[in-house]
């Protein structure tokens, strides 16, 4: 079993990549689901990928946990060959996709000494294994229970156990909190921590729920329609929508809008118009740059203006996405139903 360590892949940051593809292509027919994507995951950390439906994500993950075979392009796991040394790269990955895949008429232990057993693993440590994890996604006191008696969270936990029965140095996880309530996510999420804290795994988390996005990865790649349109990490990415807003709030509250039209009188190069936000006792101003922001202080503290306050936002990660692609998260077109109509068969 031959790894592909002589020449380890270096990531963006310069961390090794415990993933890395480049130009990856995906044809269904005359669409392109994946059309020349690349990507790097440094070890120990999660990238999220971020798209709408029907962008690719899924078929990116068939591609990279060895269910279907890219037409192009090439891709390192964990040291392997996706196309290469599949059967070797399938033994230290592991897969949660976006709807549970256990056993029902299975209990949850059965199902997880089963995905131990065919693993290889000996007997008793596939049983330890077991317990061990049942365990640790509080599953313990519904062990011996068929898994079809299971809530929606409870199984979406079991299959999260069963990704990790095989400790995998990679872990897949296609958009797993799809349908899940606010609660029961909040518990993945946590166990997505977890796993990345304390087993060192690196996780590749496809999601369109931007706040999942935020709460998770390290860095993030947005794919639409195929290609990869932004990388980065989540400031990074909100930087490129190209503006910050300033939200100041003069100590003298009756200071409001003169410190508004302060502003405006002033004229400053590439300034745009300020927001008087009267219930939060605040002014705000739009800003492309450090050198705006140094300009706007320095007016206020030349007409005697005194500051209690002056932050700076960044735009939420709906506006950045939005910005990139031209359309929100979540929308499905055309292309996007053949590509899952696809996938699926």
């Amino acid at each position: 079993m031959t790894r592909i360590e002589n020449n380890p892949q270096r990531g963006a940051s310069g961390g090794a990549s415990a993933v890395s593809v480049r130009g990856l292509v995906k044809h269904y027919g005359e669409t392109k689901a994946l059309d020349g994507v690349d990507l790097d995951v440094r070890e120990g950390t999660v990238l999220g990928v971020l798209g709408p439906n029907g962008a690719g994500k899924t078929t990116l993950v068939r591609c990279l946990s060895t269910l279907i075979t890219p037409d192009s392009g090439s891709a390192v796991v964990a040291g392997y060959d996706v196309l290469r040394q599949p059967r070797q790269l399938r033994r230290v990955i592991g897969l949660t996709g976006q709807y549970a895949s256990v056993d029902e008429k299975l209990s949850g232990y059965d199902n997880l000494y089963m995905i131990g057993r065919l693993l290889d693993l000996p007997r008793k440590e596939a049983r330890t294994r077991a317990d061990s994890l049942l365990e640790r996604f509080s599953l313990t006191e519904a062990a011996k229970r068929p898994a079809r008696t299971y809530s929606g969270g409870m199984r979406r936990r079991l299959d999260l156990a069963a990704s990790m029965i095989g400790s995998p140095a990679v872990l897949y996880l296609d958009e797993p909190t799809t349908g899940l309530d606010p609660r029961t996510r909040n518990e993945v999420w946590d166990e997505v921590r977890r796993m990345v804290r304390e087993d060192g795994v690196t996780v590749l988390l496809t999601t369109q729920y931007m706040e999942e996005a935020e709460q998770l990865a390290s860095e993030l790649t947005v794919i639409d329609r195929g290609r990869v349109v932004a990388g980065g990490s989540i400031g990074e990415l909100k930087a490129k929508v190209g503006g910050r807003t300033l939200r100041i709030r003069p100590a003298d509250p009756t200071q409001l809008h003169p410190t508004a039209h302060a502003l405006d009188e002033a004229g400053l190069t590439g300034l745009a118009t300020t927001t008087v936000d009267t219930e939060d006792g605040t002014v705000l101003v739009p800003i492309l740059s450090d050198e705006q922001l140094t300009a706007v202080v320095g007016v206020l503290s030349a007409r005697g203006i005194t500051l209690a306050d002056i932050a700076t936002e960044l735009p939420s990660l709906d506006e950045v996405f939005l910005s990139l692609t031209g359309h929100k998260a979540g929308l499905t077109d055309d292309a996007a139903t053949t590509e899952y109509e696809e996938v699926a068969a």
